[in-house]
């Protein structure tokens, strides 16, 4: 008999997280089974809090008859600050088998209260170190220890943001700590594990701090101190001994001060770095400090402290430039081959006084030369000063940039030397990746691998809008149309937990929600950087759709009921605007941003502002009314259920003629009313016969923009056009997705036509070459040409659902790959000649529901055996529905082949 075992073992998400916070942490494993059928029938959890002693258990589940594997809550005492715990996990399965214990996984515990703090906030002594000067400041403390260190851990944070050394060792390789929240409300810290830095006798640690979003610049030029005029540094040190003893090393006025060869350091301008200004061994205990500054203490609060939610920003790969390009301009550009997010390191032996400038942009004018019009007051440079006397390594380390391209002046070399002396550091959130795509068109290929640069790119921390340009904020609106997209991409479980907390801590008391999260951009605090409007519709409704589409990605019901009040407070804000509660026809929106349907030197679509915001309004009370159904809150789901079905007839009323022609003659109007459910019977079949022409008509190119794009295809696809669905993928003339990928892009652009065909660009204002919502398209592709996809009902891929669309227009093969939850799934498919050959992969512990298009039941193989039989070895049935053969499998591996009927 096969055996069954565990792998992969989570704690709220993580492996081994390391200073969680207080909550009942939620534990997750997958199961390992090569037999088919394999359902998980009971588990046993075991958490010890006595390194992995399990004779003195804290808590055991007992044998608990569940399938449940993820998402299991902890039902232990309450936990403990600073503390290790140990877990392991046996299960037993519907064969009888038992699994036996999995290894040890273990959580720890951060700093749970504010009381627990016993270090002070403190900052250069402002007589001697202007708190508002440029260069990066740098703190440090000398101090002794005992021999017999048996742990160490560290809890630091910044008032803008930092790095730290102990004893000349950069402590872990998190970048921009700590993070961007809505610092005045949640603001984290990091805990280290520095046990192995430390020594008996001299230590010393080290800190860097600079402006990063706390106290830097922006949106606007000269636009700061939004959380703070100063910058600070927390840091706490809890050293323990053999002996049990303990020992805290708190920052306080006893720190020294100084600056060093970080002379500028900020998000949109860059670094400034003078290498002879380095200040030699400062992390170190026996650097003398002479000259240095005292640290004063400073009155920041400690109530709003929370432990690091999300993954960290890290260098995750490095790329090499493939060209050195001499411009007809006469510069000297290095092309990277790739738009990217990150910096660029500077490895090169030169004069001391060298100075050497980066400039870095996403692409190249229509002249070939280097084009950086599109970054606004963005500066994007890198300055290093070298200091000489043999080889030196550099990158900054507190700005990131959004290029391709990087201008290199001040240094003139040959091109194999240049090209040997720069790497490209590729940079964002620490996600893994789970998702794969591939087809037979190499255009779409490459559409799904900018799909994936532009996540990468703009998932730094926050879902940014762009990487390069002075903005880069956490607009809620790309954020919503994308989330499904990213959350097939990569496990982006955290990095929504994190941002979604401050979605609702920046939520208005009214349940208005600001237009960007962090909100930078509100009224409500000294320093206004913008008029743009808080809570347009498709913007706000991130509080709704990103929670629901969080919770059916991962089926963590703990951050749907900690976002529930938040997503019930914009509905309810939403249905208190204007006279008519079912009809959103008051405010400020976006519209259709971007849509090609606009007025001349317009940026909002010729779709109705009010019927995108009463279709969003119906969309988000049926989503609500679905939360509180997984909540168990019976009487709000009957309201919700209600409210929107109230709100649909009254959106009938208002954009529907009796005939069943949808008012507004738009793509997007037409893709809302069919995506939300709005219009229904020969209303609805108008409506996508209508649609369907009028992508006909525009030659198979869309018109839509922000709101409408996302789910044009899915549309089409549900309502019998899936063919047009993928004649409009494939169309390579502009306006379309491969039109960017044929003029060369590798990333997603914010403007269908960013470049225009004669190579002109469609401005100056607002061009980003790294955008990521039009890659919507990306969950179109993975759910419905590849045909991997989930039922909602058992979310998380608990029930999967296998149903390949075939087209027409070149695409003979396609292929989704999803790590998900559960474990490895696949749907792969092929066509020639009119013969299909479907493999398809189903986790352990998940059914699969399978269609089979264009096929008969009884002409249908699997593994070389009639699927008919094959089903009925294991009790099972198959039917044949206009959608083609339809049944339900087990886990395991299946490959079916069959020809399509005509």
């Amino acid at each position: 008999m096969t055996k069954l075992k565990l792998e992969a073992l989570t704690c709220n998400y993580r492996v081994n997280p390391l200073g969680t916070d207080g909550e009942r942490p939620h534990f997750s494993w997958k199961l390992l089974s090569e037999r088919r059928g394999t359902r998980q029938t009971s588990y046993r959890i075991q958490v010890s809090g006595h390194e992995a002693d399990f004779t003195r258990l804290l808590w055991d589940s007992g044998k608990v008859d569940s399938e449940q594997s993820i998402q299991v809550l902890y039902g232990g005492p309450d936990l403990r600050s600073q503390t290790r715990y140990s877990y392991r996990v046996n299960v037993w399965d519907n064969y009888g088998r038992e699994s036996g214990w999995s290894d040890v996984a273990w959580w720890e515990t951060g700093l749970l209260a504010a009381n627990e703090w016993k270090a002070s906030w403190i900052t250069p002594d402002p007589e001697h170190i202007d708190p508002h000067a440029k260069p990066v400041f740098l703190l440090r403390k000398h101090y002794k220890l005992k021999s017999g260190i048996v742990r160490a851990r560290m809890y630091a944070t910044a008032a803008g943001v930092y790095e730290v050394f102990v004893n000349g060792s950069r402590v872990g390789d998190a970048l921009f700590a700590p993070g961007w929240t809505s610092y005045n409300k949640r603001h984290q810290v990091q805990t280290y594990d520095v046990t192995g830095l430390l020594k008996s006798g001299g230590n010393a640690i080290g800190v860097m701090v600079g402006d990063g979003w706390y106290k830097g610049e922006l949106v606007k030029k000269d636009n700061r101190n939004y959380y703070g005029s100063q910058r600070a540094v927390l840091l706490q040190l809890h050293v323990r001994y053999k002996d049990g003893s303990e020992e805290v090393i708190a920052s306080n006025s006893s720190w020294k001060c100084a600056t060093g060869p970080v002379l500028l350091s900020e998000i949109y301008a860059g670094e400034l770095y003078d290498a002879r200004l380095e200040r030699s061994g400062w992390t170190t205990a026996q650097y003398d400090e002479e000259g240095w500054c005292a640290a004063v203490v400073c009155s920041l609060p400690y109530a709003q402290l929370v432990p690091q939610e999300n993954e960290p920003v890290r260098v995750i790969e490095t790329l090499y430039p493939q060209a050195v390009i001499h411009t007809p301009a006469g510069e000297c550009v290095l092309d990277m081959g790739q738009n990217m997010v990150g910096r660029m390191r500077l490895t090169l032996n030169v004069p001391a006084g060298t100075h050497i400038k980066l400039r870095h942009a996403e692409v190249l004018d229509k002249e070939g030369n280097f084009y950086t019009g599109n970054l606004r007051h963005a500066e994007q440079a890198v300055e290093y000063i070298a200091k000489g006397g043999g080889t030196e390594s550099y990158a900054p380390c507190f700005t990131f940039q959004g290029f391709r391209y990087v201008k290199v002046e001040g240094w003139q070399a040959a091109d194999n030397v240049l090209l040997g002396s720069f790497a490209g550091e590729v940079i964002h959130s620490d996600m893994e990746q789970t998702g794969e795509f591939s087809c037979s068109h190499p255009l779409v290929n490459r559409l799904q691998q900018n799909i994936v640069w532009g996540q990468r790119g703009n998932f730094l921390d926050v879902p940014t809008d762009c990487p390069q340009r002075d903005e880069r904020l956490g607009w809620t609106g790309d954020a919503q149309v994308f989330i499904r997209t990213a959350a097939f991409n990569y496990q982006v479980g955290p990095f929504f937990t994190k941002w979604l907390r401050d979605l609702k801590a920046d939520q208005r008391p009214d349940g208005g929600v600001p237009s960007v999260i962090p909100d930078v951009l509100g009224n409500h605090v000294s320093g206004t950087m913008g008029t743009s409007p808080h809570s347009s519709a498709a913007w706000g409704d991130a509080a709704v759709i990103c929670p629901w589409i969080t919770y059916i990605s991962f089926a963590d019901i703990r951050l749907l009921e900690s976002q529930y009040e938040s997503m019930k407070a914009w509905v309810d804000f939403v249905r208190g605007q204007g006279e008519d509660e079912l009809l959103w026809n008051t405010g400020k929106h976006y519209g259709d941003w971007l849509a090609l349907d606009a007025k001349e030197n317009s940026y909002i679509g010729a779709t109705p502002k009010d019927l995108i915001a009463t279709a969003y309004f119906a969309y988000c009370a049926s989503l609500l009314q679905k939360a509180a159904n997984v909540l168990k809150r019976t009487d709000d789901a009957q309201y919700y259920s209600e409210l929107a079905e109230r709100i649909k007839a009254r959106f009938n009323e208002e954009f529907v003629t009796p005939s069943g022609r949808l008012a507004s003659p738009t793509q997007t109007a037409h893709v809302l009313a069919l995506q939300f459910g709005l219009v229904e019977g020969g209303a609805r079949e108008r409506t996508a016969r209508e649609l369907n022409r009028l992508v006909e008509e525009n030659g198979y190119r869309l018109t839509t923009g922000f709101v409408g794009t996302p789910y044009l295809c899915q549309a089409l696809s549900d309502n019998g056009y899936h063919e047009t669905a993928v004649k409009l993928l494939v169309q390579e003339s502009y306006p379309s997705w491969l039109y960017s990928v044929v003029k060369g892009a590798t990333t997603i652009w914010e403007h269908w036509d960013g470049i225009k065909p004669d190579g002109s660009f469609w401005s100056d204002n607002m061009n980003s070459f790294n955008h990521y919502a039009y890659g919507a398209i990306g969950d179109w592709l993975y759910r419905y040409v590849a045909g991997l996809d989930m039922n909602e009902a058992e979310p998380a891929y608990k029930r999967v659902r296998i149903h390949p669309r075939f087209g027409a227009d070149g695409l003979s093969t396609a292929r989704a790959v999803l790590n998900s939850p559960y474990g490895r799934i696949e749907s792969a498919w092929r066509i020639d000649n009119g013969q299909v050959e479907l493999s398809v992969i189903v986790p352990p512990n998940t059914s699969a529901e399978i269609v089979l298009p264009g096929a008969r039941l009884l002409e249908v193989a699997e593994g070389g055996r009639l699927l008919a039989d094959v089903l009925a070895e294991h009790r099972q049935t198959a039917a044949e529905t206009t959608d083609g053969v339809r049944f339900l499998v087990g886990s395991g591996r299946y490959h079916f082949s069959y020809r399509l009927t005509s």
